[in-house]
């Protein structure tokens, strides 16, 4: 399990491949990227601020993927979470998740980013042509992690 939060930039393909040559036993990757968008709400949006406290960020992260693994047989989990300013297109999270099969690799990996959107102690600010603000919480982002509790 590896979490790292950064203000550089990640190579998707090094990052899983390195993950890969971990364990011959791996039958399935998923991973997701997260990526900058130029509008949100509507809005422009010129760039955006992350912020998170170290040490914090990194073990509620860790405590996401332990809870994975608790649920699904899982190998191993990478997250990957920038800070800083952050550009339009500018990638912004890496997940990957490595399993046996298919079902726990995706089911793992969509339960991590759900829980990250939710749960790690990050905060966004967008700057926007008329101003900056933070980024509120969005209620769709709690369903999503909401139906991982109802399922147990």
């Amino acid at each position: 399990m590896t979490v790292r939060i950064q203000a550089a930039d990640f190579d998707i393909g090094s990052e899983i491949a390195a993950l890969r040559r971990a364990n011959p036993k791996i039958g399935a990757v998923a991973s997701f990227v997260g990526v900058v968008r130029d509008v949100n709400e509507g809005g422009a949006v010129e760039e955006m601020a992350l912020e998170h406290y170290p040490g914090m960020t990194e073990r509620a992260i860790e405590e996401i993927i332990s809870q994975a693994r608790g649920r699904w047989n899982i190998y191993d989990a990478l997250v990957i979470h920038r800070v800083g300013t952050l550009k339009p297109l500018d990638q912004i999270v890496l997940v990957v998740v490595t399993s046996g099969h298919r079902g726990d690799a995706f089911a793992a990996c969509e339960f991590v980013m759900d829980y990250l959107k939710t749960r790690a102690p990050f905060w966004k600010k967008e700057k926007t042509p008329s101003g900056a603000r933070w980024v509120d919480a969005r209620a769709s982002d709690d369903i999503s992690a909401e139906r991982w509790r109802l399922k147990g």
